[in-house]
């Protein structure tokens, strides 16, 4: 989505809102011995208080209103009776829809005291993300994003998964732009325009390189098995710098 008129913005900042707010209230629910379902069950609450509508649920018939991935889990976790434990990391991602507008938004939360690297990779994961968002101004290439998070994933010692990629959002959960390389890539010659919408999203791991799909047909899953960790805005390009719309007010 292209925002050309206050109104399609403040419809974009409203549900960008609505699911930083939940994202931030899960996270702080967050606790050993819950259950995902539980957990996924605060998300559906509250998204129905907002009026707003489960973009998985409603697009793709996802069997969850969040997706909740623990561990080795990397992305679209269906929430159920997996029990959270201390030391867990629990990725929550946060996406949904309002009069028409979509936003997206996730983030790992540590549960109680994890590992040190653990620990280092949810800080530098933060890090990655807010490069990438750095890179999105009026004119620049879209490869600027990836390349960006590669170099610091290069130095830091971290992979990048170079399978699940950031999209455009705003009318739908996935739009134009699809497949924005969170990854050092060359060959993407589309550039950044204003007012394009658009997730930044990169997964940083410590030695997984792709996401491979599981037997329910919905979790993904790190290959070969590594910690990873996703966190996501969704940000709205200008002509300086980009407007994060996915933060809790």
């Amino acid at each position: 989505m292209t925002i050309t008129n206050e109104d399609e913005l403040q419809g974009i900042k409203l549900i960008g809102r609505i699911v930083a707010n939940i994202l931030q209230a899960m996270g702080r629910a967050v606790q050993p011995g819950m259950t995902t379902g539980e957990l996924d069950e605060i998300g559906r609450v509250l998204l129905e208080r907002e009026g707003a509508i489960s973009a998985p649920q409603s697009m793709y018939d996802f069997p969850g209103a969040t997706c909740i991935s623990v561990n080795e889990e990397i992305a679209h976790g269906i929430p159920g009776d997996r029990v959270i434990a201390a030391g867990d990391l629990v990725n929550i991602d946060v996406s949904a829809s309002k009069d028409g507008y979509f936003a997206d938004t996730g983030a790992t939360f540590r549960v109680g005291t994890v590992r040190p690297a653990l620990d280092r990779l949810c800080r530098d994961g933060k890090r990655a993300r807010q490069i990438g968002i750095a890179q999105v101004s009026d004119g620049r290439p879209l490869s600027d994003i990836g390349n960006a998070i590669g170099r610091f994933a290069s130095k830091r010692g971290y992979t990048l998964i170079r399978n699940l990629a950031s999209h455009g959002v705003g009318r739908s959960l996935h739009e134009y732009p699809d497949e924005i390389a969170t990854w050092p890539t060359r060959h993407d010659k589309r550039r950044i325009h204003k007012g394009l919408v658009l997730t930044v999203e990169p997964f940083l791991s410590m030695g997984g390189h792709l996401a491979g799909g599981g037997d329910d047909g919905w979790t993904l899953y790190s290959e070969p098995e590594m910690p990873c960790v996703q966190y996501e805005h969704t940000v709205i390009a200008t002509e300086r710098q980009p407007v994060i719309v996915t933060l809790p007010g």
